[in-house]
């Protein structure tokens, strides 16, 4: 069992450490944009600080970093100020930022970054950070059915995306 210090700052910095690349990169996939992933871990981070529990173990707390992190996220998405103020700039430069942050020239997460948000989450939490659906169902406060479906036409999507439309095995 994982208590959350009597030193926060102790507790946010090993977080970091180990789960800040996981929470930027989900961030990435919803956003499409590095300072406004970045903002949002540090966001996460502030709700770890603030967070009065504990965690059953490391994967726990990383599930509820990520959690966090997609609540924070959507939030972002919906914002008034937040939809004022994304430019036509931000989308061209999507690929220029996701090669950045990832390998340069994967087609396969520039196909993962194109798909649309349901789409791409699942797909990074299934196949990024190896979540079952179950446990992304959890993390999304979906059914693990619809989870299963979002991964089935993501799939989907990505197959037409990356072979032209040609139908082959996952």
């Amino acid at each position: 069992m994982i208590e959350i210090s009597s030193n926060p700052m102790k507790e946010v910095e090993e977080a970091l450490a180990l789960f800040g690349n996981d929470i930027y990169r989900l961030s990435l996939m919803y956003l499409k944009n590095t300072q406004d992933a970045e903002d949002i871990v540090q966001d996460t981070l502030l709700k770890l600080m603030q967070y009065n529990g504990f965690f059953n173990n490391r994967e726990h707390e990383k599930a509820w970093l990520l959690k966090v992190a997609v609540n924070l996220c959507k939030d972002k998405l919906k914002s008034a100020a937040y939809k004022r103020n994304v430019s036509l700039y931000d989308y061209q430069d999507t690929l220029e930022s996701k090669a950045e942050s990832f390998e340069e020239g994967n087609e396969v997460l520039e196909a993962v970054a194109k798909l649309p948000v349901k789409y791409r989450t699942v797909i990074h939490l299934y196949y990024y950070e190896g979540y079952s659906s179950v446990e992304i169902s959890e993390i999304m406060k979906k059914s693990d059915s619809t989870v299963r479906s979002l991964l089935r036409r993501g799939r989907m999507l990505l197959q037409k995306s990356l072979k032209g439309g040609e139908d082959y095995e996952c």
